[in-house]
């Protein structure tokens, strides 16, 4: 134990003792700033510092006025300025100024007070940015310094040794409670922040755990049901023609996918963890699974266009997702109020990101009023809003539609993928 006491008093007063470590301003979110006017502030940061100097010029000041040379008077000054840019190598310097002072007191009419005074002054302003044990280090060796030099010099005695002991104690243990105190409150505060938002997290996934739950009973039964009938309609029409046996084939396979991407959905919003969406069991589309989702509306009596421009290349994760996803939005737009249209999916790889077009001609046929029309053109601009591209979704001038997104990639992103 004793071996490791003497390795902390050698880490903390020996090791580096003149390491640069400046007073830091006051930070931004300190309450002697909130109450100081805006334009005032990045003066007000530095009034510690200039506190600091004040006291010190009054304290050579005081050094002077007591008969001290100038000389002595700059042995009282160098150690306090020093604490703001080497606080261990301050201490060693008022040590040092203590040895001179009781030295030359005598001579020079020098109280030695003011050494002590400075010494004291300097253990406080140490304390209040080094570890706690530091304090009690430094006192320990300023009561050791202080009884060698009674011993040997006898001037010393004026101040008496054991008082100034007592009060350079009492200053210190006052600004370790302080500094314990103050490090307390902050540890509440966070807590109490980290209770917080543990509250609303806990909040938000109770809710959107209802919402799954919701959502599986009413989507899910439903789709089940439309995938079910799909494929026992079949079965109760003799001589079912081809034609109609593939498209309940069809509606089958969509309520299925439909299905799938439900659970996987479903899966999401119960998950309280972002990593849900990179776990290899819950697949993702990309722009590969393109000409499958083209296939899928074109046996729905769509009739598409695919334009690819440019370099295919692998993209971020994300990107390929968000342009799956407004390409297949904007086609279930083109299904629903825009039937018997021709449509044209245009996808270009170009420098610095992915260029999507959907383009769809005026409709044959007026269409039928669509429940809850609106969402998916907001969706989309979501999606690109997120990935900081740019989006427009208008009228053409022949009565058709027009969808249009710039996906931005970073060439570091792109390289990773």
């Amino acid at each position: 134990m004793l071996k490791s006491a003497l390795d902390g008093i050698h880490r903390d007063l020996f090791a580096d003792a003149f390491a640069f470590r400046p007073l830091a301003p006051l930070a931004d979110g300190s309450r002697l700033l909130a109450v100081v006017p805006r334009a005032a502030r990045r003066y007000v940061r530095w009034l510690p510092h200039a506190a600091l100097v004040t006291f010190t010029v009054f304290l050579m000041f005081q050094a002077l006025v007591q008969g001290g040379t100038p000389m002595t008077s700059l042995l009282v000054g160098v150690p306090i300025l020093l604490t703001l840019v080497r606080p261990i190598g301050a201490w060693w310097c008022s040590v040092a100024v203590i040895f001179l002072s009781s030295v030359t007191a005598a001579g020079s009419g020098l109280s030695m007070s003011i050494p002590f005074a400075v010494h004291a002054l300097v253990m406080v302003l140490v304390a209040m940015r080094s570890r706690p044990r530091v304090a009690g280090e430094m006192w320990l060796a300023t009561a050791g310094i202080g009884v060698f030099l009674t011993v040997i010099h006898p001037v010393l005695a004026a101040p008496s040794l054991f008082e100034y002991l007592v009060i350079s104690g009492v200053l210190l243990f006052a600004v370790l409670a302080f500094r314990v105190l103050r490090e307390s409150r902050e540890q509440v505060a966070v807590q109490a922040a980290v209770t917080e938002v543990e509250r609303s997290r806990r909040t938000v996934l109770e809710e959107r755990t209802t919402i799954a739950r919701e959502l599986h009973d009413v989507v899910a039964h439903h789709m089940s049901v439309v995938a079910i009938q799909a494929e026992a309609a079949p079965y109760r029409v003799q001589d079912t023609p081809p034609e109609l046996a593939a498209a309940f084939a069809t509606i089958r396979e969509n309520a299925v996918a439909a299905l799938t991407e439900l659970r996987r959905v479903l899966g999401v919003i119960r998950s309280d963890s972002s990593d849900v969406f990179d776990a290899p069991e819950a697949p993702q589309p990309t722009l590969d699974a393109l000409d499958g989702l083209l296939a899928n509306v074109r046996q729905a009596g769509l009739t598409v266009e695919h334009v690819v421009t440019g370099s295919v290349r692998p993209l971020p994760q994300g990107v390929e997702l968000s342009a799956y996803r407004i390409v297949q939005e904007a086609l279930s737009n083109v299904l629903r109020h825009a039937p018997g249209a021709e449509a044209r999916v245009e996808v270009s790889y170009v420098l610095g990101g992915l260029g999507l077009r959907v383009v769809n001609g005026p409709p044959d046929r007026t269409a039928k009023p669509s429940p809850g029309a609106g969402h998916g053109v907001l969706g989309m601009r979501e999606r690109v809003g997120m990935l900081g591209g740019e989006m427009t979704a208008e009228p053409t001038a022949d009565g058709g539609y027009e969808v249009s997104a710039f996906l931005p990639v970073d060439i570091r992103a792109e390289a990773a993928a």
